[in-house]
Protein backbone atom coordinates (compact mmCIF):
# COMPACT_ATOMS: atom_id res chain seq x y z
CA UNK A 1 0.00 0.00 0.00
CA UNK A 2 3.00 2.40 0.92
CA UNK A 3 4.31 2.30 -2.91
CA UNK A 4 1.58 4.18 -4.24
CA UNK A 5 1.82 6.95 -1.49
CA UNK A 6 3.75 9.99 -1.92
CA UNK A 7 7.16 9.79 -0.25
CA UNK A 8 5.69 13.51 0.84
CA UNK A 9 2.54 11.64 2.44
CA UNK A 10 5.22 8.67 3.65
CA UNK A 11 7.20 11.24 5.44
CA UNK A 12 4.23 12.78 7.23
CA UNK A 13 3.48 8.83 8.40
CA UNK A 14 7.06 8.37 9.78
CA UNK A 15 5.98 11.83 11.67
CA UNK A 16 3.18 10.54 13.23
CA UNK A 17 4.54 7.76 14.64
CA UNK A 18 7.33 9.65 16.05
CA UNK A 19 5.09 12.05 17.47
CA UNK A 20 2.69 9.30 18.74
CA UNK A 21 5.96 7.58 20.48
CA UNK A 22 7.07 10.71 22.14
CA UNK A 23 3.15 11.46 23.55
CA UNK A 24 3.69 7.66 25.14
CA UNK A 25 7.00 8.63 26.75
CA UNK A 26 5.56 12.03 27.88
CA UNK A 27 2.22 10.65 29.54
CA UNK A 28 4.28 7.83 31.27
CA UNK A 29 6.60 10.27 32.83
CA UNK A 30 3.68 12.23 33.98
CA UNK A 31 1.43 9.15 35.30
CA UNK A 32 4.75 8.22 37.42
CA UNK A 33 5.37 11.52 38.72
CA UNK A 34 1.72 12.27 39.66
CA UNK A 35 1.69 9.13 41.62
CA UNK A 36 5.03 9.76 43.09
CA UNK A 37 3.43 13.37 44.03
CA UNK A 38 0.04 11.50 45.58
CA UNK A 39 2.47 9.34 47.78
CA UNK A 40 4.43 12.42 49.04
CA UNK A 41 0.79 14.11 49.64
CA UNK A 42 -0.58 10.99 51.31
CA UNK A 43 2.74 10.70 53.24
CA UNK A 44 2.33 14.74 54.55
CA UNK A 45 -1.32 13.03 55.44
CA UNK A 46 -0.46 10.76 57.70
CA UNK A 47 2.41 12.58 59.57
CA UNK A 48 -0.05 15.94 59.93
CA UNK A 49 -1.71 14.80 63.18
CA UNK A 50 1.36 13.23 64.91
CA UNK A 51 3.22 15.02 67.83
CA UNK A 52 6.33 17.04 67.02
CA UNK A 53 8.55 14.97 68.83
CA UNK A 54 7.34 12.05 66.83
CA UNK A 55 10.16 9.66 65.52
CA UNK A 56 10.42 10.11 61.73
CA UNK A 57 12.54 8.55 59.45
CA UNK A 58 13.85 9.59 55.72
CA UNK A 59 15.65 7.73 53.31
CA UNK A 60 18.82 9.65 52.34
CA UNK A 61 20.19 7.25 49.70
CA UNK A 62 20.79 3.62 50.69
CA UNK A 63 20.16 4.63 54.37
CA UNK A 64 17.20 5.44 56.56
CA UNK A 65 18.10 8.74 59.22
CA UNK A 66 16.00 10.20 61.75
CA UNK A 67 14.60 13.43 61.04
CA UNK A 68 12.50 16.18 62.90
CA UNK A 69 8.80 16.58 61.47
CA UNK A 70 8.95 20.14 60.06
CA UNK A 71 12.39 18.71 58.11
CA UNK A 72 9.84 15.49 56.79
CA UNK A 73 7.07 17.79 56.40
CA UNK A 74 9.02 20.63 54.77
CA UNK A 75 11.44 17.97 52.81
CA UNK A 76 8.06 16.25 51.32
CA UNK A 77 6.43 19.65 50.13
CA UNK A 78 9.87 20.61 47.92
CA UNK A 79 9.05 17.16 46.84
CA UNK A 80 5.45 17.71 45.69
CA UNK A 81 6.35 21.05 44.79
CA UNK A 82 9.09 20.11 42.30
CA UNK A 83 6.59 17.29 40.81
CA UNK A 84 3.95 19.34 40.23
CA UNK A 85 6.46 22.11 38.06
CA UNK A 86 7.61 18.46 35.91
CA UNK A 87 3.91 17.83 35.79
CA UNK A 88 2.98 21.08 34.38
CA UNK A 89 6.12 21.01 32.08
CA UNK A 90 5.42 17.41 30.67
CA UNK A 91 1.43 18.77 30.05
CA UNK A 92 2.65 21.72 27.81
CA UNK A 93 4.69 19.42 25.51
CA UNK A 94 1.70 17.05 25.11
CA UNK A 95 -1.25 19.23 24.21
CA UNK A 96 1.91 20.72 21.94
CA UNK A 97 2.65 17.36 20.33
CA UNK A 98 -1.17 15.93 20.55
CA UNK A 99 -1.90 19.28 18.20
CA UNK A 100 1.54 18.48 16.04
CA UNK A 101 -0.39 15.28 15.84
CA UNK A 102 -4.02 16.04 14.70
CA UNK A 103 -2.00 18.43 11.99
CA UNK A 104 -0.68 15.44 10.82
CA UNK A 105 -3.56 13.30 10.61
CA UNK A 106 -5.16 15.90 9.15
CA UNK A 107 -2.82 16.34 6.39
CA UNK A 108 -2.46 12.68 5.52
CA UNK A 109 -6.13 12.37 5.52
CA UNK A 110 -6.57 14.49 2.73
CA UNK A 111 -3.48 13.75 0.99
CA UNK A 112 -5.07 10.23 0.87
CA UNK A 113 -8.55 11.39 -0.07
CA UNK A 114 -7.07 13.38 -2.79
CA UNK A 115 -7.56 16.81 -1.92
CA UNK A 116 -3.83 17.71 -1.31
CA UNK A 117 -2.70 19.69 1.58
CA UNK A 118 -5.63 21.49 3.75
CA UNK A 119 -5.48 25.15 3.93
CA UNK A 120 -3.85 26.55 7.06
CA UNK A 121 -6.88 27.58 9.68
Amino acid sequence: MMNNISPKVQNQVAMLQQVQQQLQTILSQKAQYEMAAREAKRAQEEIKDLPEDSAMYMSVGSVMMQKKKDVVNSKLSEKVEMLELRIKSLEKQEKMLQGKFEQLQAQIKAALEGKGAPTAA
